[in-house]
């Protein structure tokens, strides 16, 4: 399946992920400086939180596009079985 993310959604992901980047680059300044442990793992949950965010909603955009394809007719050819399958395998890949 390709990502094709469009508007609004696009450009929240890419937000979101943006946004963990800084702050895993500031969880890694933060050990770098010998902060406190509390501060580094507050920062490093945040960014996890922000990834799980961006995933999520690249699944759901997905699920979306199924949907579609399939009220289109499948594209690719594939069953909905190898379909479902395949996006239960992202999901859980999150979990």
């Amino acid at each position: 399946m390709e990502l094709d993310l469009e508007g609004a959604s696009l450009k929240a992901v890419l937000n979101r992920l943006r946004r963990a980047q800084g702050q895993i680059s500031g969880v890694i300044r933060m050990i770098e400086e010998g902060r406190d442990c509390e501060d580094v793992v507050t920062q490093l949950a945040a960014a996890s939180r922000a990834l799980d965010r961006a995933g999520f909603a690249i699944i759901a955009t997905g699920l979306e596009q199924c949907v579609i394809d399939i009220e289109s007719g499948r594209k690719n050819g594939e069953d909905s079985q190898a379909m479902r399958a395949r996006l239960e395998k992202l999901f859980l890949s999150l979990a």
